[in-house]
């Protein structure tokens, strides 16, 4: 029998425990709890005493270990499954170096078990995001990963079903709000808000559309499973260049999709990596380099505000969310943002060599620069820039031509040539 147990425990107290969790409980010496819990328990343990860890959750482990240092055995109760979305996985690092302190686990009937079961959703299928967390305000568009709300405005993206933990100050209102101002339309998700689980007062909110749940102050605690509604979004990549809003006429700003194909390619772009799009011009390349790295994230600049406009349009349009525009010039701003494993470069503003030395200092270990160049004089100053810094590097020249009807038949119209510089980053060693 271990000395130091976490009990998974919902609001239906006693009831729900397990015999071993109940023995487990009166055991113990020290029980530690949100007050909440503990009050559902006191009366089985009258000789312990409690700890209520409301707003000391980083003191928990020392509790735990001065405890023991004591001899005195420890129960720590948790809601439903400590291991999903719980306490148990920071316990357990916090205590790995400490033996006696070792956990004994007992999980009890999860959260999204239960309010899965509500539902008739079967849990195995769907997304599972927590955005119980610090209150970072409202989600706007092009919020950084830092925001509270961004790992399920995430989730929803990637799954047709996503169970999520809401909080006190994140609830399924504000998700809400923050997915209408991601794009999607009000009834393309739905909620389903389970509130006060297991209490006399239980209360369940069906299949609400997005603009219903956001106007809707649930009772709380509260959980909920957003469904997706129809087909998935297509993925971002390999669109039409008439997919984007861009400049008029044709010859808008954009990287046309056959160069921003082969430069994607080139960037290698991972699941979670890190991607600067630098000139981001219509916002092609970032936007594909999104859902190219689903568990990452992309951060662009573009210095002209109309073109900038139509990136953040255009991001809304495709429902892109892990996706942040700066409206500057390059070089300012990039000290800000996180090392990246990608970068393109398609446009300087006359800043070529500063860049160029600027992301060779910043690429992370692996990492790609991947630079378009239409001009022979740019393609000059930018090998130029990258033998300076004693950088490894190749260039593509990509000459494509598109069909065009003429005559009854069709003809190949040529477009102008595009120079690919890939620079590399060393691998680590």
């Amino acid at each position: 029998m271990s000395a130091c147990t976490l009990i998974g425990i919902l609001d239906d107290g006693l009831d729900g425990l397990s015999g071993t969790a109940r023995r487990r409980l009166r055991e113990a010496s020290v029980v530690i709890g949100a007050e909440r819990t503990l009050s559902l328990v006191r009366a089985e343990v009258p000789s312990a005493r409690l700890e209520a860890m409301d707003g000391a959750l980083a003191d928990v482990p020392g509790w735990i270990a001065a405890a023991r240092a004591e001899n005195r055995s420890v129960a720590v109760l948790a809601t439903g499954d400590p291991l999903c979305h719980g306490i148990g996985k920071f316990l357990s690092e916090k205590l790995r170096d400490r033996p006696e302190c070792a956990l004994e686990i007992l999980p009890g009937l999860s959260v999204l078990q239960l309010a899965c079961a509500r539902f008739r959703q079967a849990w195995n299928e769907v997304g599972i995001a927590s955005c119980h967390a610090r209150d970072t305000g409202e989600w706007a568009f092009g919020a950084t990963p830092e925001h509270a709300l961004y790992p399920a405005v995430r989730a929803v993206a990637a799954h047709p079903s996503t169970f999520i933990f809401t909080g006190p100050e994140n609830t399924p209102a504000r998700l809400a709000r923050a997915l209408l101002a991601a794009g999607y339309g009000s009834g393309e998700i739905t909620f389903s808000v389970a509130c006060r689980l297991l209490r006399a007062d239980e209360r369940l909110f069906p299949a609400m559309t997005l603009d219903e749940a956001a106007q809707t102050d649930f009772p709380q605690p509260n959980v909920v499973l957003a469904r997706r509604e129809g087909a998935a979004p297509s993925p971002a990549f390999g669109l039409d260049d008439s997919h984007y809003v861009r400049r008029s006429p044709e010859k808008g700003l954009i990287t046309k999709q056959e160069a921003r194909a082969l430069s994607l390619a080139k960037m290698r772009v991972a699941p979670g990596a890190v991607v600067w799009d630098i000139g981001a011009g219509a916002g092609s390349v970032g936007l594909e380099a999104a859902a190219l790295a689903p568990s990452g994230h992309v951060w662009a600049i573009e210095k002209n505000p109309e073109d900038a406009a139509r990136a953040r349009e255009n991001a809304r349009r495709l429902r892109v969310t892990n996706y942040t525009l700066e409206e500057d010039r390059a070089p300012r701003r990039l000290d800000a943002w996180p090392d990246p494993d990608a970068v393109f470069i398609g446009g300087s503003g006359g800043e070529l060599d500063a860049l160029i030395a600027l992301v060779l200092a910043r690429l992370r270990p692996g990492g790609r620069l991947v630079a378009n160049f239409v001009t022979l004089e740019n393609l000059a100053a930018a090998t130029n820039a990258l033998d300076r810094a004693a950088a490894e590097w190749e260039v593509v020249q990509l000459q494509a031509s598109r069909s065009q009807p003429i005559l009854g038949g069709h003809r190949l119209a040529a477009q102008n040539p595009v120079w690919i510089v890939t620079a590399f980053a060393p691998e680590k060693t």
